[in-house]
């Protein structure tokens, strides 16, 4: 959404919106000149806005509850309202573009198609559902019209729907919104029914043991990528001063490729966004030079503190295969010290939905720790809370606590690796947490 409120901006338009809570993204926001409240009041809404209908439109995010006021007004008084996908697909329709879906990575992938692209000199338009570290954005704006868009194809409401690319790639289809689809499969035919509609002489890149999922037509090209197996994957993998070392096994080779964001994950979806950018015509030195030189995203295995007494590390995790990926990552950084987890579940329906599989993730630290479920824009589930997930984490330690009361329980436990986890709000914490620290 800000990343759609920055491109209007640049395009000249005014904008304005509401969030139900105020961050460092909407500060910045703010600070470029868009108008921004926190209360679901009508009396908020910018008054250009309120007299007419005329030259305005108004985006919205699934997420937004449907007893939200100013929504409700929005439609009641028939303003045109489009869904923020859709906007999204009527922007980037007459650009060459590559979407990247995904349950997870799809965040983390297509900022690293666009540094790369970037590293090339191949200009390019981001769309990012983060904050790139490269960049200090969710919005990477193009240098010229024939720019390729780049952009994250998100799976929640069937957005990414809306869009028909010239390259796919598709991260992962793990069970999620369940509140949505109802089950698996049903998500998975949404995935089926994005591949589809990859343009004729497109190019879809798949996760190597997904790939027998998707048969789009003739057509298209597909091509797997994955870890270890897979057209394109990483041979002689190592692990060197907490960076990610690895050789590139594709249409080409291109050896000791170092990425200095660690985690398997990453370097997977790194394999795919290199297989990306060299089919738009990035040459291999540029590749391994734009690989070295990413930063990663903010809140995505973000090193918060390093230093031999304490190590904090932040994550936006909010799936169980999320959460194992990264703490088995954690672990073989720091194989020798506690790690001491703090998990903010998010959605009711999801923590009822995934309970088994959080606690199993959960139980790869040594400490856990469990703040109250973040709702979102859902209400409360009889029966359904942390106290769902604790129940069945194997870890000796552990325990549920109050946001008052976490940096205090930290304290108390004396981390060596401290790991922040979630999806809500919790993103509040880090600051306190890291000069308590201190």
């Amino acid at each position: 959404m800000s990343a759609l409120a920055r491109w209007f901006k640049h395009n000249g338009k005014a904008v304005s919106g509401y969030d139900r809570t105020e961050t460092d993204l909407t500060r910045s926001l703010q600070s470029e000149g868009i108008a921004i409240h926190f209360q679901d009041d009508l009396e908020h809404i910018a008054e250009a806005v309120k007299l007419s209908t005329e030259g305005v439109l108004v985006v919205y995010t699934p997420a937004i509850p449907s007893n939200h006021k100013g929504l409700n007004w929005f439609r009641a008084n028939q303003y045109p309202l489009m869904k923020r996908s859709e906007v999204l697909g009527l922007i980037t329709q007459n650009m060459k573009n590559v979407a990247v879906a995904g349950t997870h990575g799809k965040t983390t992938t297509s900022s690293m198609i666009v540094h790369l692209l970037k590293t090339a000199g191949i200009d390019c338009t981001g769309f990012l559902g983060g904050i790139s570290a490269n960049y200090n954005t969710n919005m990477i704006l193009n240098d010229s019209e024939d720019s390729i868009a780049v952009i994250e194809a998100d799976e929640f409401d069937r957005s990414f729907l809306t869009l028909h690319p010239d390259i796919a790639v598709v991260t992962a289809t793990d069970a999620d919104h369940l509140d949505i689809y109802g089950d698996k499969e049903a998500l998975k035919d949404s995935f089926r029914q994005f591949v589809d509609q990859i343009n004729d002489g497109g190019h879809l890149f798949v996760k190597h043991d997904l790939k027998e999922d998707f048969t789009p037509s003739d057509k298209i090209r597909k091509t797997g990528y994955g870890l270890a197996q897979g057209a394109i994957k990483s041979t002689n993998l190592r692990i060197e001063d907490a960076a990610f070392v690895f050789d590139y096994s594709g249409s080409q080779t291109i050896e000791g490729v170092r990425l200095n964001v660690p985690g398997y994950h990453n370097v997977e979806n790194m394999l795919a966004a290199m297989s990306v950018c060299s089919q738009l015509g990035a040459d291999a030195e540029s590749l391994k030079t734009g690989v070295s030189t990413y930063k990663g995203v903010k809140r995505r295995f973000e090193f918060i503190h390093k230093s031999a007494d304490v190590v904090y590390i932040d994550d936006y995790a909010h799936h169980p295969v999320e959460i194992e990926m990264f703490l088995k990552s954690v672990r073989d950084l720091f194989p020798t010290k506690k790690v001491t987890a703090v998990f903010q579940p998010h959605l009711f329906t999801r923590t009822r939905d995934f309970a088994e599989g959080f606690s199993e993730s959960l139980s790869l630290a040594d400490e856990v720790i469990l703040l109250d479920i973040y709702p979102a824009r859902e209400l409360p589930i009889e029966g359904v809370s942390s106290a769902l997930l604790l129940k069945d984490i194997r870890t000796e330690k552990k325990t549920i606590s109050t946001k008052e009361n976490l940096i205090s329980q930290i304290n108390n436990w004396k981390p060596e690796v401290l790991v922040t986890i979630g999806a809500g709000d919790i993103d509040k914490l880090v600051e306190p947490i890291k000069n308590s620290l201190l």
